[in-house]
């Protein structure tokens, strides 16, 4: 683990040590666990906006192979 420092306003940091309390845990913990939801949901749509760019990327190549044809052949029928 690597040591961090952060400024909080007095509101957050009264606000985590009241759930602090409640839950039982330190507020580093607290900490830790929201800046890593954090990047979860940061990844997530990182992925989602991937997705949204590569989508059609390949529409107007004409030096492609029929991948329908290719497809087709492939299905037992």
């Amino acid at each position: 683990m690597v040591r961090t420092q952060i400024y909080l306003t007095e509101e957050e940091r009264d606000g985590l040590d009241a759930i602090a309390k409640s839950t039982g845990k330190k507020q580093s913990e607290l900490i830790r666990e929201a800046v890593d939801q954090f990047l979860d949901l940061r990844k997530g749509n990182r992925r989602a906006t991937v997705l949204t760019e590569a989508a059609g990327m390949w529409r107007d190549r004409s030096d492609l192979p029929d991948f329908g044809a290719a497809r087709r052949s492939w299905d037992r029928g």
